[in-house]
């Protein structure tokens, strides 16, 4: 069993005419015609309905070319990871982001050694005006902050990540509704980020709006503290169910729906030019075949 019979295979579906679909793959129609019985002889099945002319492909052979379709793209995927494991040999990333997106960076950052392991990674914890002025500066490559943030500024390449929902994360011993509108939240002991992260901007927005005080016990610009507070029952913090580590769950937190539900895109940037590095492309093309969005936002409202 060969590529070439797969190939056979697709081009004689697409065209369905022995000459056109041989002609479509360079080669003779005898070779074509051949290369296509040896496979049925391979699965000991029909694929293709003939007598002096293609008549059709039979169910059996429909199946077969789903299958075929499957492998192909698969190889295709294969081929292309080769081939930017070749361009991108070794080489140094650096990645500026937002506190909450570290785990993202964390999921992103384990994608990358794993296609690239002889990549160096540098990842640090940045606010907005700090990434844009290190990607200005080339001091970093890549930016992972709210879309938002660079909205109609074309010096930008952007790529969307996936998107923050917001949720009240507490201990699994508080005593809270299933799901709670966000005067409600205002009135608790909260712990949020510091002022100067965009965070924290957006949920001082959002009480302004209601007209509403919260009431912030502790503020910090280190994620952890945020969740070790929560896990001491002493406060509750407002933050995106994306942002909490693997290592929080199951660890006594508990996400509590706000409604109504507030989000944040969160996207990827790099200064735009006309022609980026190999160690650029990879990277953006690595991180635009992960799905974040399916891995950070389960269903809220559980133990996490």
């Amino acid at each position: 069993m060969f590529i070439r019979q797969f190939n056979y295979l697709i081009a004689l579906d697409k065209h369905r005419h022995f000459r056109r679909a041989a002609e479509s793959c360079h080669v003779s129609q005898p070779a074509l015609s051949n290369g296509i019985r040896e496979l049925e002889r391979e699965l000991g099945i029909t694929i293709v309905k003939r007598n002096r002319t293609f008549e059709g492909i039979t169910p059996e052979g429909e199946r077969v070319i789903q299958w075929v379709r499957q492998v192909l793209a698969s190889l295709e995927g294969l081929q292309q990871e080769a081939d930017l494991v070749r361009s991108v040999p070794r080489g140094h990333l650096a990645i500026g982001v937002i506190p909450t997106a570290n785990h993202a960076a964390t999921l992103l950052s384990a994608q990358y050694r794993e296609i690239l392991p002889q990549l160096t990674l540098e990842v640090t914890s940045l606010s907005t005006p700090d990434i844009l002025q290190r990607l200005k500066s080339q001091e970093i490559q890549l930016g992972m902050l709210y879309d938002r943030s660079i909205a109609d500024d074309d010096a930008y390449d952007v790529l969307p990540l996936f998107c923050e929902r917001y949720v009240l994360i507490a201990s699994e011993q508080a005593a809270l509704p299933h799901q709670l509108d966000w005067g409600e939240v205002a009135g608790l002991p909260l712990c949020l980020l510091s002022r100067d992260m965009q965070n924290r901007q957006t949920l001082d927005g959002i009480f302004r709006k209601l007209e509403a005080t919260p009431r912030v016990v502790l503020q910090t610009n280190d994620l952890r503290v945020l969740l070790v507070e929560c896990l001491s029952g002493r406060a509750f913090s407002i933050m995106p169910l994306s942002a909490l580590p693997t290592q929080y769950e199951g660890a006594g937190l508990t996400a509590h729906p706000i409604v109504p539900e507030h989000s944040e895109d969160v996207c990827l940037v790099r200064l735009r030019r006309e022609a980026q590095t190999a160690l650029s492309e990879a990277a953006w093309q690595i991180a635009g075949q992960m799905d974040l969005e399916e891995i950070l936002n389960p269903l809220p409202a559980k133990k996490v």
